[in-house]
């Protein structure tokens, strides 16, 4: 069994709750300071903070604070072990197509 699939577990257990895959999806785009975070979530700031922290825990989000201010940011390469984890699932019929569809692209490629 690869050793990552504790790190694929922990990813998976963190983004379970809508809560926190909304966070990832704002993070995606650039990071943001927490009452930013919080703002759109109907929570108290403690609650939230604990999503965070889950978030944190499992090496998908990044934070560091700034004198009062604690800025979040989704960490690089993160998601990363999810794609290598969905591609080992992937069935042999499913490569079987995806050589299939090469194929037909470079014959058609060399039809023109």
């Amino acid at each position: 069994m690869p050793k990552y699939h504790e790190e694929v577990d922990a990813v998976l257990r963190a983004l379970a709750d809508p809560t926190r895959r909304a966070i990832v999806e704002r993070l995606a785009k650039s990071p943001a300071v927490v009452s930013e975070l919080a703002a759109p979530f109907s929570m108290a700031l403690p609650s939230f903070m604990q999503h965070l922290r889950v978030l944190e825990d499992a090496g998908v989000v990044l934070s560091h604070k700034q004198g009062r201010v604690r800025t979040v940011s989704l960490r690089p390469g993160a998601l990363d072990v999810l794609h290598l984890w969905l591609g080992e699932q992937r069935t042999p019929a499913e490569h079987h197509a995806d050589r299939l569809g090469i194929h037909l692209t470079r014959a058609t490629t060399k039809e023109t």
